[in-house]
């Protein structure tokens, strides 16, 4: 009996560009597949664009909800779905043909419950702009520890987008509601879970290639929303989560316990680098609490093999006078 994939697609407000996604998936070669239209709520007529597409193939099926956000879109998908592996897609993204077919492939070849692709990222000109992450050059079966260590370094994908995933890793979890960078939240968890918790991940095949497009609109919701916003304190949260499943599940592996620690370093740096100058008060909680652990952690940091010396510097630097190295350094980069 021919595999189900069920491609779930988190919609609003995206009347523009909905088509565009919808038609990459109906050309998708992997002819079993079913594709899930989340409506979250649109106020811009993209409600009755899911309809009508539907309305035109009967392998697309459509849920309107209340708006709560990506994470609660997709985990009513993942709710509906039918099929045995579950893929997931922005609604202004597309994919190549063949994207499905390939990462099915790779997943009855290998036997790992996780498919991975590269992504490009397109600008409304259609150019490409510089890789976030790396594509590998050909297919990889990589460890679930090494593809955790590859992420903790900023070198790997977190991203769903660019996977095939089989359903029943999500079974004791979905997606977290009310965070940012959510991807990389379950990600670390599946990729840390043990047997006894929820089917456990050997690791991940990497496919070769870019298959997955990213639609980069400068105009999007997301990035217009951001801004200095809760994303860099949830970065925060991530870090020190990571930290502690990393102690709890490889305790004795000291490499990937620094590595883990680098990059809550790295994620407090990027909060202090980025959070407004007004904020850096003695009542705001959160940075008092980011500066203390700064300060509680510096000769650790100093002698860290995977901070590089221009990350020490800051560190340094911000646990003497964070605020006026912020100071000095919107004057120097004229950031406002």
């Amino acid at each position: 009996m021919e595999t189900t994939i069920s491609i779930i697609v988190p919609v609003y407000n995206i009347i523009e560009y909905l088509p565009r996604c919808v038609e990459s998936l109906r050309k998708q070669t992997y002819d079993k597949i079913e594709i899930l239209l989340v409506d979250d709520g649109s106020t811009d007529g993209t409600a009755e664009l899911c309809d009508k597409l539907a309305a035109e193939d009967v392998r697309i099926r459509v849920f309107h909800k209340q708006n709560g956000g990506s994470s609660s879109a997709r985990n009513l998908g993942i709710q509906e779905a039918t099929g045995e592996y579950l893929g997931f897609v922005d609604s202004d993204d597309y994919v190549e043909p063949d994207m499905y077919e390939r990462l099915l492939q790779a997943i009855e070849t290998t036997h790992l419950p996780i498919a991975q692709t590269g992504r490009d990222e397109i600008d409304p000109e259609g150019k490409k702009l510089p890789n976030i992450c790396e594509p590998v050059t050909e297919r990889q079966e990589i460890p679930a520890k090494e593809f955790l260590r590859e992420l903790l370094m900023h070198r790997g994908d977190c991203s769903f987008c660019t996977k095939l995933v089989r359903r029943d890793l999500f079974e004791e979890e979905g997606f977290p509601v009310g965070v940012l960078n959510e991807d990389f939240h379950l990600l670390v968890k599946l990729l840390t879970r043990r047997s006894g918790y929820g089917a456990a991940i050997p690791g991940i095949v990497c496919d070769p290639g870019q298959s997955y497009h990213v639609f980069y609109r400068p105009d999007s919701n997301t990035r217009k929303q951001t801004g200095f916003s809760r994303v860099y304190a949830d970065n925060v949260d991530n870090a020190d989560m990571v930290q502690k499943l990393v102690a709890d599940t490889w305790p004795e592996d000291k490499e990937l316990a620094d590595i883990a620690f680098r990059f809550g370093i790295f994620q407090r740096l990027d909060y202090l680098l980025h959070i407004p100058t007004e904020q850096m008060t003695k009542d705001n909680v959160f940075y008092r609490n980011v500066v203390k652990y700064m300060r509680k952690t510096w000769r650790r940091a100093m002698k860290n093999p995977y901070l590089t010396p221009k990350n020490k510097c800051y560190h340094m630097i911000f646990t003497i006078a964070p605020r006026g190295i912020r100071v000095l350094h919107k004057k120097v980069k004229h950031i406002e």
